[in-house]
């Protein structure tokens, strides 16, 4: 298992300095990789969220940076960090642009790029994009499905229930054959189980060790009843959790609290066979104080010799 970080890409401390300063000393700390997430506009008024009642949107997605140029500009300024969206809201984008796109930053990253998609959950960006919300589920299914299209040999095609790409070159293609990692956020049963069908490995969120580890067997029942190999697909999980200096007492979020409780609660994610945690700090501390907090997590995890499973971003293709 290794460990990676969500960038400053949202939040009081978000800005270009931050998020090139955060992402090179990540590099040099020894995390694996560095994520960005999708925001596509902050709602005026109350929006519907779980859990509870509509209620403003929090403060640390007014400013939110484009997750793919990001990337773009974090690949020229790293050499080995492998690169992710956790994650795109891919039916609120069509997916010849976007497969463009995404195969452009791979092939400029030398094959780095890991791509975290999902289906959403904010009405009013969907009422932005112009596609029904309720279409949701299968639309992230049919983007999937001529995603991958576009990055197979040429000619292409794909003839699906709401996307069509008739025959043709779309270039360039990705780093490699196949393309890049496709993983998949969900957490509502059918969207878990959609990702168990489709996908090349799980993305949820932090949630409870028993809640996390019942999504984490149903994927991989599911994608054993689909008749694919669990052992081939990938869990990735983004711990969005408080990380503080000192230790939270009863009633700490899983992997919260301070450095080593979360290095202790990462050895119960080893046992589950996890490939990688990336870690966002709600707390949303100065930079120099959630530097000093990544880097006493990456000691405490080294210290506490995790299982050297490491997740490979082109294992899958």
């Amino acid at each position: 298992m290794d460990l990676g970080i969500d960038l400053l890409t949202s939040g009081p401390h978000a800005g270009v300095a931050a998020i090139v300063r955060m992402a090179r000393e990540a590099e040099a700390m020894g995390y694996a990789a560095v994520w960005t997430h999708e925001r596509m506009l902050y709602p005026a008024g109350d929006v519907a969220q779980p859990p509870g009642p509509p209620r403003p949107l929090p403060m640390y997605y007014r400013t939110t940076f484009e997750p793919l140029d990001t990337l773009s500009f974090v690949a020229a300024r790293t050499t080995g960090l492998r690169l992710g969206t956790s994650v795109l809201t891919a039916p609120l984008h069509h997916p010849i642009p976007m497969a463009r796109r995404l195969a452009t930053l791979d092939r400029f990253s030398g094959g780095r790029l890991v791509v975290g998609l999902g289906q959403g959950w904010m009405r009013q960006e969907y009422e932005a994009a112009g596609v029904p919300f309720a279409q949701r589920g299968p639309r992230l299914e049919d983007f999937v499905a001529a995603l991958r299209a576009a990055w197979s040999p040429d000619p292409v095609s794909h003839d699906g229930p709401y996307y069509r790409i008739p025959p043709s070159h779309i270039d360039p293609k990705p780093h490699r054959p196949g393309g890049p990692q496709l993983l998949v956020g969900a957490a509502a049963p059918a969207a878990i189980d959609r990702a168990a069908r489709i996908a090349d490995g799980f993305n949820p969120t932090s949630m409870s060790l028993a809640r996390l580890t019942a999504a984490i067997d149903r994927f991989r029942t599911s994608a054993a009843r689909a008749g694919r190999d669990p052992g081939r697909l990938s869990v990735v999980v983004r711990a969005a959790t408080p990380i503080t200096p000192a230790d939270l007492g009863p009633g700490r979020p899983f992997l919260g609290g301070s450095p080593d409780q979360v290095a202790e609660d990462l050895r119960h994610l080893a046992d589950l066979a996890v490939d990688h945690v990336l870690f966002t700090n709600v707390r949303q501390p100065p930079l120099d104080e959630q530097l000093g907090l990544l880097e006493r997590i990456k000691v405490a995890a080294d210290r506490a010799d995790l299982p050297s499973k490491v997740f490979d971003a082109q294992t899958i293709n």
